[in-house]
């Protein structure tokens, strides 16, 4: 059989072939083990590295007394929404986070029930960093308590009623009709009446009275007559003045027409003003509604009790003038007690400023 020696080049033997396509297969398979055997550390020190550049923050909360504050909120918050994380402190107060990113700036705060909050400055960690928080304490909540008193105008007013009714000159004259109490409160009507039954009960009242009855007796006014009669007839007589006075015009007019008994204490101010307050006095009352006004109170309580003085006085000392005449001679002396009031009694009037 002939054989072309170009047909044996033309065509490979089928052993050659194979062999050849061994020889490449081999080639990748190594290849690819030497790629696959390169890129696992690779990925291995890739799939480590962010864990190795993160953050982490931990700490335990604990209050001034050092005790650790089971369950206590901690917040974190960072510069983004997804930085905002919440934990709760476990049994020993204790907290941690993890995967920070480092340079940012994060703020950590606690809060629980009973204490007052707290949040940390500015904490900013390097990479791998282990912040660890210490001396973070939580205080015991401040209580911030409201308490709204209410008293009413009546409660008010009898409170500043017993104050004025230990006023006392020297500690033993009874001074209660002064009003020293920069802020007063219109009296009620039972209150009014109180006052001037206090008034006219004190046993210094009672004392003066009959003081006055002893020099009238000596004076022989008015014309009753002379002995323990005439004196008692004449301490009568002063006392029921006094009375019908107070009552009428202390009590049972400013009733009536609402107005204040009382003398206001200026105490400041110029010596002229001072003084035209205190003159004005008999004359001006201030109206419960707190306006000035005419003192009808005043005026009617010396001119009642003038008019009434001719039941119980001699016939020799009655009419008319001995009404005007007893007018004028109680509103004079109203005018130097209210200027006895404005710049010497008020120093020497116990209690006058409590």
């Amino acid at each position: 059989m002939e054989v072309e020696v170009n047909d044996i080049y033309r065509r490979p033997s089928t052993d050659a072939v194979g062999a050849s396509v061994k020889t490449t297969f081999s080639w990748l398979l190594t290849l690819v083990a030497i790629a696959f055997a390169l890129a696992s550390p690779l990925a291995a020190e890739n799939s480590n590295a962010p864990n190795e550049q993160t953050g982490n923050i931990m700490g335990t909360v604990t209050d001034v007394n050092d005790d650790t504050v089971p369950g206590a909120k901690v917040v974190l918050e960072g510069p983004l929404p997804a930085d905002f994380q919440t934990v709760g402190a476990n049994d020993n107060g204790y907290f941690e986070f993890h995967g920070l990113r480092p340079g940012v700036a994060y703020h950590v705060s606690f809060s629980a029930e009973g204490f007052g909050g707290w949040t940390s400055p500015e904490l900013i960690l390097t990479p791998g960093q282990y912040k660890i928080l210490v001396g973070e304490k939580l205080r015991v909540a401040e209580a911030q308590t409201s308490i709204t008193v209410r008293y009413s105008v009546e409660e008010i007013a009898t409170e500043q009623v017993k104050a004025e009714e230990i006023q006392r000159v020297f500690g033993i004259l009874p001074n209660f009709y002064v009003v020293y109490d920069p802020h007063p409160v219109p009296l009620t009507t039972k209150l009014k009446f109180k006052l001037a039954l206090k008034v006219s009960i004190d046993p210094i009242s009672l004392a003066g009275a009959a003081f006055i009855a002893g020099i009238n007796q000596a004076a022989d006014t008015p014309n009753y007559v002379q002995g323990a009669k005439g004196y008692g007839q004449r301490f009568g007589a002063v006392y029921a003045d006094g009375v019908t006075d107070v009552m009428i015009g202390g009590a049972i007019l400013p009733s009536l027409l609402h107005q204040d008994p009382r003398y206001f204490y200026q105490g400041t101010g110029t010596t002229k003003s001072r003084i035209l307050h205190a003159v004005s006095n008999p004359f001006i009352a201030k109206g419960d509604n707190g306006r000035l006004q005419p003192n009808y109170s005043s005026i009617g309580g010396d001119l009642g009790s003038s008019a009434i003085s001719n039941l119980y006085y001699p016939s020799s000392n009655r009419g008319a003038g001995l009404v005007f005449q007893n007018f004028a001679i109680s509103t004079g002396q109203r005018v130097a007690s209210s200027l006895l009031q404005e710049f010497v009694l008020g120093r020497l009037t116990r209690h006058a400023k409590d």
